[in-house]
């Protein structure tokens, strides 16, 4: 058969995202401080928008009244094109779409909103992409970056985020070896022994020696070098070396960056007793100025246009100042609905405390409040919730379920990490509890735990074994 060139016409049905729908997405992200740099941007590139006064009570229009009640309705039905969407490109699997975590998207440049000091989840987002194989791979990749601590650990379980993103667990996996290829050499680990194990790969001293003195930090803890150089089959002098090589390593490289870690943390949302028991629910009114369209000024201008064209970029003002209007009431309607469920869900942790955190999940949230989990996602990204108890991040309500008891729900990681630092705290200095006696007095308080997951906590909160607590308290003089 004889080859040549030819034309071919094929038909074919994509999802497209227009530019409005991609950046009413990524305003969900924003935290209410973000929005107001936005809005800044805004009110400089579009003669028709002006800034009026600070909202003084919830549910004020952001606009005009008649413009308001002329597109509530539209404004809902943005939303569910967002979760449609998101819907639509999970099920055919093209991850290339535009609303892909962080990147690809042309416009407003929203991802270098902040002009100071590149914060860590930027410096790894900037390499994922020449990291990543593919858009699939890297989609996950900033899923799990957006996870990480400010140290750079990775405190979620990949079964979990492969149950949140709706892939297969290899897929997370493999992401997660992408996240740990990147700078600085360490982040993504799920503990100290990997954050060094990835250090000492990156150094090329990661040999059978060494892998095992990895593998036994607590022994280096507790001074029992005899133990550690017969493990590892190297003398003093060998031991000595692979120590110095360690103490070289950095245990927590994302402090490496500073970032929004070391801005001061303004609430988005604030949460005060109401009457009968209720919850008062409010936007900080602090950081959200009333937008509204001049249209006096529009008249104005209107009226003196010259010709066609510049009609039309007149027109094309006014619509993009209507959408955005429209864009900044929906995401407010969608933060309060997002932080009501929230509170609903975690009743018990604003009237009792942490010991009272629920295990919640994004996909649960979402469905009570009939949005799509990403939509969720979004919104609880860099946001945060003011109550008496303090300040938190509304990830912070989300955790997984640990030792469940009869009912089947068991409880949050951060109420048995409370729990657990209650008993440590309150331990006799004579009888220090060891891990298995605090597996028995969970046990009988209904955490049904494994001892090394009691043992994972208690060093997740920073609390030492038995044998070191009994001797920072006898050095202390205590008991």
């Amino acid at each position: 058969m004889a080859l040549g060139p030819r034309l071919d016409l094929r038909q074919s049905q994509s999802l497209v995202m227009t530019p409005q729908l991609q950046q009413a997405i990524k305003l969900l992200a924003l935290s209410n401080l973000e929005i107001e740099t936005f809005i800044g941007d805004a009110l400089e590139s579009n003669p028709l928008l002006e800034a009026g006064e600070m909202r003084e009570q919830q549910g004020e229009a952001p606009a005009e009244p008649e413009m308001r009640d002329a597109t509530s309705a539209e404004g809902e039905r943005a939303l569910d094109i967002d979760s449609s969407a998101l819907d639509q490109d999970r099920d055919t699997g093209d991850w290339s779409a535009p609303m892909a975590m962080g990147g690809g998207v042309d416009g407003p440049d929203l991802e270098n909103r902040e002009g100071g000091e590149l914060s860590l989840a930027d410096h790894l987002e900037l390499q994922i992409g020449p990291a990543a194989p593919d858009q699939r791979s890297a989609f996950i990749a900033r899923h799990i970056v957006g996870l990480l601590d400010e140290a750079g650990y990775l405190t979620a379980q990949l079964r979990d985020v492969a149950g949140t993103l709706g892939v297969s667990l290899a897929e997370v996996e493999a992401a997660l070896d992408v996240v740990q290829s990147l700078d600085p050499t360490g982040v993504g680990a799920r503990s100290l022994s990997e954050c060094l194990a990835l250090q000492a790969k990156e150094a090329d001293r990661y040999d059978p020696c060494m892998e095992v003195l990895i593998d036994n930090l607590d022994l280096i803890a507790k001074g029992a070098f005899a133990h550690i150089r017969r493990i590892c089959g190297v003398d003093e002098e060998d031991l000595a070396e692979m120590l110095n090589e360690l103490r070289s390593y950095d245990p927590k490289p994302g402090l490496q960056f500073g970032g929004t870690t070391s801005a001061a943390v303004v609430p988005d949302i604030l949460i005060n007793a109401g009457k009968n028991g209720a919850w008062d629910i409010q936007l900080n009114q602090a950081t959200l100025p009333r937008l509204m369209v001049n249209r006096t000024y529009y008249v104005e201008l209107r009226d003196g246009c010259p010709g066609k064209e510049a009609r039309g970029w007149l027109s094309e003002k006014l619509a993009d100042a209507n959408w955005l209007i429209k864009a900044l009431d929906q995401r407010q309607k969608t933060i309060l609905k997002t932080a009501a469920e929230i509170v609903k869900q975690q009743d018990g942790f604003f009237r009792k405390g942490v010991s009272e955190l629920r295990p919640l999940t994004l996909k649960t949230v979402a469905e009570a409040i009939e949005m799509h989990e990403s939509t969720v996602s979004r919104v609880t990204s860099n946001k945060f919730l003011h109550c008496e108890r303090g300040t938190f991040e509304l990830k912070y309500f989300f955790t997984s379920g640990v030792g469940g008891g009869e009912d089947g729900e068991g409880a949050s990681a951060e109420a048995v990490k409370a729990r657990i630092k209650a008993l440590t705290d309150a331990e006799d200095p004579k009888k220090v509890l060891s891990d298995d006696a605090l597996v028995e007095l969970l046990k009988a308080e209904g955490f049904d735990l494994a001892r090394r997951t009691v043992a994972k906590y208690r060093e997740a909160i920073g609390i030492g074994s038995s044998v070191q607590r009994r001797r920072a308290k006898k050095l202390a003089g205590i008991g």
